[in-house]
């Protein structure tokens, strides 16, 4: 129940000064205004609140009251969160949009979760067992993909003292009931949590199996661990939106949540408008059924973007508790960025880098810091992962400047986006030579177990490849490429075929659109082994042109768009191709003694 607490005497923007506000605690949810805007307190001095509100505070007057909540800025847990679409701070906007209409209006309210639906519920445990935090007690069918195992929450425990039989409930009924101390406490199907605050797990664990999102150039030479970090910094229009859209469409998660933070409306509208109309690649149901969107655009409050970040990080934390592997896409990191710098601005906090605030990378270590793939707390026992990928936006492409700079300080991934591969129209952008990921070497023993066990020889010699042509440019560009040693030419050679038939990508193509783990392979070491046989064969003098001229050589950089995902079976065939031709050529050499 709210309760007036004080009374508004500056308004600067999205933030207010309140006094009368004695006994407010830091990052209280507050109301402000007659309009009952939603708001948070961000400093105290004396009687004396500082808040940030949520909403446009266009005419708010002093005079105006500030109802206190007594609770923090929080996010409702439990069936119906999957599916559906919200603003930053978990408002659903297809009921807000049903209810006022296209036209966002502030001071709007609705239930972040479907209140009056019921849900079949079935019981795992029986009354009178004891419970711990996290315990699973029963499930469930959330969605067509997703199971909901609903917890015991984290801050409580005892004997189950009641427990519903299976049926249909509502998320507002008591299902369970647990004594503890004499006290007794009501279990819904619901939960909140603050979103500041990361929910609490039994111990960390090492990140050792790979993200499989598809996208040869990341799967290959920079992969992502299941609960890792990544950072996908890139200037305007090198395709770093379209990207983030593949890897949320095509990644192995069971849980993608993807945030659109102060992005352009027009690109948040085509996730809108795309992933309900996708189909999940792993089950052919809609994509939804695995997918929670955050929409928090350019022209909605700055300040709500701030919000956006942990309140998608906080429903990740929620279905990672689960035993689920999920994935948050944040879009961009460089706009939250910006949202804290101006509310510092508003506080007249002393600005450092760029007018960034001192502790901008703090914040940015917190956001990073809550992925992870961990035990989770309760019975039955499970491992959950959560995986950040957070997309940067540095002006004019400077990847310098602090929001890149303090983020690779705090992940292990780095996907740099670069101007020229997008100018000539290579995609994905992602340059070859300045990315990295350090998490090649943990996850090496599951391409080992799953793939082949030569994936790390034949992965490792084509980034020898392509860091060799790429000191190789200065001397073509000078000398021309005729006046490279045989070899050399060939390394130049398998390089273009590295980045044109393996490298490059394209999005929109039936086939290409997703390569599986074992087509990446296959087409790998086609790729490699054509390289191998052809330098065995200019040590044996054979001429590079007789090489270079193979007509199959077109056909081994078009040969990712023609093989689909379930016919992998015909790369081998090609490559066997491949290899005959080499060694007729040599034959044909040695015959006729050119």
């Amino acid at each position: 129940m709210s309760k007036i607490k004080g009374v508004i005497t500056w308004a600067s923007g999205p933030v207010v000064k309140a006094k009368g506000m004695l006994g407010v605690k830091m990052h209280e949810l507050v109301e402000v205004g007659d309009e009952r805007l939603i708001g948070e307190v961000i400093r105290i001095e004396g009687d004396m609140a500082i808040i940030q509100v949520y909403e446009y505070t266009t005419g708010i007057r002093p005079g105006e009251r500030v109802y206190a909540t007594g609770r923090p800025l929080s996010v409702m847990l439990g069936p119906g969160l999957i599916g559906n679409i919200y603003d930053g701070i978990q408002r659903p906007l297809e009921v807000i949009a049903r209810k006022v209409g296209p036209f966002f209006r502030r001071g709007v309210r609705a239930d972040p979760l479907p209140f009056h639906k019921k849900w079949h519920f079935k019981p795992l445990v029986k009354a009178g067992v004891k419970v711990e935090a996290g315990d699973i007690i029963c499930e469930v069918q959330e969605t067509g993909l997703i199971t909901h195992r609903i917890m015991i929450p984290p801050n409580v425990r005892g004997t189950l003292k009641e427990m519903v039989p299976e049926g249909e409930y509502t998320v507002l009924d008591t299902i369970a009931v647990v004594e503890h101390e004499g006290t007794e406490i009501e279990v819904k199907m619901y939960q909140e949590w603050p979103v500041r605050i990361p929910r609490p797990f039994i111990k960390r664990l090492e990140p050792t199996e790979p993200l499989i999102t598809g996208t040869r150039v990341i799967d290959t030479f920079f992969p992502m661990a299941k609960g890792g970090t990544a950072a996908v910094p890139g200037g305007f229009g090198t395709g770093k939106t379209v990207l983030l859209h593949q890897i949320a469409s095509w990644s192995d998660a069971r849980v993608v949540i993807y945030i659109g933070c102060g992005e352009r409306g027009n690109e948040m509208t085509e996730v809108l408008i795309k992933f309900p109309e996708l189909k999940d690649p792993y089950s052919g149901r809609p994509l939804m059924e695995r997918t929670i969107l955050i929409a928090n655009t350019s022209n909605m409050p700055v300040i709500a973007r701030e919000a956006s970040i942990y309140t998608g990080v906080t429903l990740a934390e929620y279905y990672r508790d689960m035993g689920y592997d999920v994935l948050v896409v944040a879009d961009s990191t460089s706009r939250w960025a910006e949202a804290i710098r101006e509310i510092a601005g508003r506080l007249e906090e002393m600005p450092a880098e760029e007018g960034y605030p001192s502790y901008l990378p703090s914040r940015l270590a917190e956001f990073y810091e809550r992925a992870g793939r961990v035990l989770a707390l309760g019975n039955p026992e499970r491992t959950g992962s959560l995986t950040i990928i957070g997309a940067v936006s540095p002006p004019g492409g400077d990847f310098t400047e602090p929001v890149t700079t303090h983020t690779l300080r705090f992940v292990r991934v780095f996907w740099g986006l670069d101007t020229e591969l997008a100018y000539s129209r290579h995609y994905p952008a992602i340059n070859w030579i300045t990315s990295y990921s350090a998490y090649v070497d943990t996850i090496e023993e599951w391409w080992d177990r799953n793939v082949n066990r030569a994936w790390r020889a034949y992965r490792d010699e084509a980034m020898r490849i392509l860091a060799r042509e790429n000191e190789l440019k200065e001397h073509v560009r000078l000398l021309g490429p005729e006046a490279l040693p045989e070899k050399e030419k060939l390394v130049m050679l398998t390089a273009r075929i590295l980045r044109e038939g393996f490298l490059q990508q394209d999005a929109f193509d039936e086939i290409d659109t997703y390569c599986s783990v074992e087509k990446q392979f296959k087409l790998l070491k086609t790729i490699i082994d054509f390289h191998r046989e052809a330098e065995r064969l200019i040590e044996r003098g054979v001429p590079f042109h007789r090489i270079r001229e193979l007509k199959i050589i077109e056909r081994l950089m078009r040969i990712k768009e023609e093989i689909p995902n379930d016919q992998t079976y015909k790369i081998e065939g090609f490559r066997e191709e491949v290899i005959n031709q080499l060694r007729a050529t040599f034959e044909g050499v040695r015959t006729v003694g050119v």
